[in-house]
């Protein structure tokens, strides 16, 4: 989502990246506080785990230690401006392929199933840009951001009300469209509004980037409960119950980024150069 947002607007994807740094902790940390609220409420949906001590957390520590190595690695580089982020991109390939070769887990068959899942997710990504930029030409013609524009500057609301209103939009937008798609269907109208409101476009980034996600599990069309269904086998209805669980953390969150904006994004994004 960052990335095709940055691409599409212009925007560093190392400052979006490190951007979202603190968002994500918030709604993380939401997240968790609503798992252990319904876990005490009710028992029975979470059971009880096996518990480790510290000397056997310690033993599984290494298993993880080379990938927080190879992410650290990547995210300084990112940070103090080394490498761009496609730069970046490729520094990690090779550096995982490195990883896969040094733990004697990479086979011919691992290696042309992952060359093969990055080749259908970037044929993807390119056929939703292509269809965006098509579609954003057909509505510059058309003059309908600016006039969609001109026309919520005549309902004289309130800044923040009329962002309320963008999000809402992407609300709806994600219960019924992949939120990549609405995203890049999206952005040639409320982008420039959003600017002109006076809105930072890094800020509004991370904003949008959780809306649209709150948006993929509310009902009526949520397409990520549908999956998570059909993958489970677990009934839709129940799926949809379970996610509304989970709405107040995405709320709380963004209520956050727009109470704060700076110690929330900008403090952070800002120090990449």
């Amino acid at each position: 989502m960052l990335v095709v947002y940055g691409l599409y607007t212009g925007q560093s994807i190392g400052k979006l990246f490190f951007g979202n740094v603190i968002p994500s902790v918030i709604l993380t940390a939401a997240i968790l506080g609503t798992v252990v609220w319904i876990c005490r409420a009710h028992p029975d949906w979470g059971a009880t785990g096996p518990k480790f001590g510290w000397k056997e957390r310690m033993k599984a520590l290494p298993e993880a230690i080379d990938i927080l190595v190879l992410f650290g690695i990547i995210m300084y580089a990112l940070f103090t401006g080394v490498v761009t982020a496609t730069e970046a991109a490729a520094v990690s390939c090779f550096l995982g392929y490195v990883i896969c070769l040094a733990r004697r887990k990479l086979t011919w068959k691992k290696f042309l199933d992952s060359m093969t899942d990055t080749l259908r997710i970037s044929c993807m990504v390119f056929m939703i840009v292509a269809g965006a930029v098509i579609f954003a030409r057909f509505l510059t013609l058309t003059r309908l951001p600016f006039e969609t524009a001109e026309w919520i500057r005549t309902l004289a609301l309130p800044k923040w009300m009329v962002l309320w209103v963008i999000l809402l939009c992407y609300i709806v937008g994600g219960c019924i469209m992949d939120a990549l798609a609405f995203l890049l269907v999206s952005l040639p109208i409320f982008y420039p509004l959003v600017i002109q409101l006076g809105y930072d476009p890094i800020w509004f980034g991370q904003v949008i980037t959780i809306v649209t996600t709150m948006g993929s599990i509310m009902p009526p069309i949520g397409i990520c409960c549908y999956v998570v269904s059909g993958m489970s086998g677990i009934p839709l209805a129940t799926v949809f119950r379970g996610s509304f669980y989970y709405m107040p953390s995405y709320i709380v969150s963004i209520v956050i980024l727009m109470i704060s904006p700076y110690w929330t994004v900008l403090v952070l994004s800002d120090l990449v150069r």
